[in-house]
């Protein structure tokens, strides 16, 4: 019987393995017992305080005129013409 080698079994189960791993070692590292994230501010305006900001609301925009689609008026060149 021949040894199957490097194109055998052995290739895929190192890299099954590797794989492995590495997603262990990330769920670790980003779901770990020392990222939990500390917050005890309910609003916006809490957290803001407790930095030391003031939170300010923003000033209403004015709704502006809307751009007229088309061909711009124009007077006519020659007002005093009279119509036939």
């Amino acid at each position: 019987m021949a040894s199957r080698g490097v194109n055998g079994h052995f290739v895929p189960a190192i890299a099954a393995a590797v794989a492995l791993i590495g997603l262990m070692v990330l769920l670790l590292v980003e779901h770990g017992p020392w990222n939990k994230p500390k917050v005890d501010h309910g609003t916006t305006a809490e957290s803001a305080a407790t930095a030391g900001a003031t939170v300010i609301p923003t000033e209403q925009k004015r709704e502006l005129e809307p751009a007229v689609h088309g061909p711009k008026l124009v007077p006519p060149a020659i007002s005093d013409q009279k119509k036939s």
